[in-house]
């Protein structure tokens, strides 16, 4: 079973990408794959979980970063893995930039399924001699997952358990879990900006 942790803006791409590879027959074998829409819990994952691919939209995020600097320590992480750019548009600066990196392929959105299917395949292909795992879990649950999402937005606690029709001290706890998963140093972690999460 293969991790692979999809970096993206949209929801619709993160949910339908899941299905697309375990239902398409294009692939062979199971994937596990989470999707995130944030890039400094990006970095974590990819640190914590391990993925065996990652597939990563960053012209979603130019409006989020003063910087493309400020993409380094999630490129940094990846370096050993193989990293796809399936970018939703084009600019020449993030190309520029992103070329001192060890990319493995750079996509556009608009390409055809089956390039993106040969370009996954054969970077999985590439990463065959290292050990696989039996099996494959999130490095956060789905409920986790969701709290986090809803977290993020700004939700309080009992919003949170309201939506989720949990108990309020039930929020507390997944909240601490997600913390402790992600090593975050403080409640307001998953609201900081790369660049304030380093200083």
């Amino acid at each position: 079973m293969f991790k692979i942790l999809l970096i993206d803006r949209c929801h619709f791409t993160r949910t339908g990408f899941e299905a697309w590879l375990n239902h398409s027959g294009l692939f062979p074998g199971h994937y596990v794959v989470t999707g995130l829409n944030n890039l400094f819990l990006a970095r974590e994952h990819i640190l914590q979980w391990k993925p065996t691919l990652v597939i990563a939209d960053l012209y979603g995020f130019r409006q989020d970063i003063h910087h493309f600097q400020q993409l380094s320590s999630l490129l940094n992480a990846s370096e050993r893995l193989p990293f796809i750019l399936l970018q939703s548009g084009e600019d020449s600066g993030m190309t520029d930039w992103l070329g001192q990196f060890p990319v493995w392929s750079s996509l556009l959105k608009n390409a055809s399924l089956e390039e993106v299917a040969t370009t996954i395949n054969d970077a999985l292909t590439s990463r065959s001699c290292a050990e696989r795992p039996t099996a494959a879990a999130p490095l956060l649950t789905r409920q986790e997952e969701k709290v986090l999402t809803l977290w993020m937005d700004g939700a309080s606690n009992q919003k949170i358990a309201a939506h989720l029709s949990i108990n309020g001290k039930t929020v507390y706890t997944y909240k601490r879990n997600i913390r402790m998963k992600l090593h975050m140093d403080t409640r307001f972690s998953p609201f900081l900006s790369l660049q304030e999460s380093k200083s």
